[in-house]
Order: structure tokens, then C-alpha cells, then sequence
């Protein structure tokens, strides 16, 4: 059984419990197996060789995951040494249809619908409540060699996160 961590994340103030592991910096990254748009299979491999930024989110098609995956994308914008994946329990489909609408196109949408995993593995899948199955706010930073640069667990689902601090340690 996993283990749930309580309190630490809130969503509009209330306390959620959130299911897996809290990650730390220096930690390995846990592998992943997500869909992207066209319903292909994406793990952490597809990835090797660059740093990668993951930005968990609850949905893309709420005020505040959109507004965070713009300013990603907008933020990072020409960077070839860096893959920036939005990921969500959203489908593929629905994912492929905002981010045409969005024009985000820096940023790769990634859907943790299948297995549920990701959300597990990186401790952000949400236990109980309303938003019960879908993931809180966090982004993570991994680096070529599979090591955790950077771990935020936004402490309020409804908040933006620290974008300098992830942007940073993505150099």
C-alpha cells in the first residue's frame, strides 16, 4: 500500500491527503509510462540526454493550470537542452484540443489516464475529497543523469508555483 502524506497540501485552504512518496531533491526519479497527444506511449527514456521539467497538474482546463502552463511555455521558449511536460489525469484528447486552442506548443502534454502512476510515484495523486484520483500542484526538475534538481509541492492547490525557482534549476 502506498503511503499517504496529510496536510501538507491544501486546496482552498482545506488539508488533502496525497498518496506515494514525497520526493526530495537528489532523489532518483522514478520512471514513468504516460500518453501524449496521439495516444502514443512516452517513459522517462524518451527523454534521455536532456533535462526534463514536470509540471503536475490538476486539469488543464482550470484558471490556474492554464495560466501555469502558458507562463511555462512561454518561459521556456527556445530551449533545446530542456523538455517541459504538462502532466494530468486529463485525456489525450482533451489535453491536444486546449493546447491547439492555447497555442502551447513548448510544452509537451503527457496523461497519467491509463495507469495512474505517475501520480502515485511522485506522490501527488490525491487521496479522498473532491478532487479524489486527479493530481496536486507540483513541479520537479530532473536532470540528464535521472537526479531530482528540484522539488516543489505546491501548498495550495489553487496557487501558482515558484516558476523562477524551477526555471532555475533547470541550468
Amino acid at each position: 500500500m502506498s503511503d499517504v502524506r496529510s496536510g501538507a497540501v491544501k486546496f482552498k485552504g482545506n488539508p488533502i491527503d496525497l498518496a506515494g512518496k514525497e520526493l526530495k531533491v537528489g532523489d532518483s526519479a522514478p520512471d514513468f509510462e504516460l500518453v501524449d497527444t496521439s495516444l502514443a506511449t512516452v517513459t522517462r527514456q524518451n527523454y534521455a540526454g536532456k533535462t526534463l521539467l514536470l509540471i503536475a497538474v490538476p486539469s488543464l482546463d482550470t484558471s490556474t493550470c492554464s495560466l501555469e502552463t502558458k507562463t511555462f511555455n512561454e518561459q521556456v521558449s527556445g530551449r533545446s537542452d530542456l523538455v517541459a511536460a504538462v502532466v494530468s489525469m486529463d485525456l489525450p484528447f482533451a489535453q491536444k484540443r486546449w493546447c491547439g486552442a492555447e497555442g502551447v506548443e513548448n510544452v509537451v502534454a503527457l496523461s497519467d489516464f491509463r495507469k495512474g502512476k505517475f501520480a502515485s510515484d511522485y506522490g501527488v495523486k490525491i487521496e479522498g475529497g473532491p478532487l479524489e484520483g486527479i493530481m496536486a500542484r507540483a513541479v520537479f526538475v530532473v536532470k540528464p543523469d535521472g537526479k531530482l534538481a528540484h522539488v516543489e509541492y505546491v501548498s495550495e492547490v489553487s496557487a501558482e508555483p515558484d516558476y523562477s525557482a524551477a526555471l532555475a534549476a533547470t541550468k
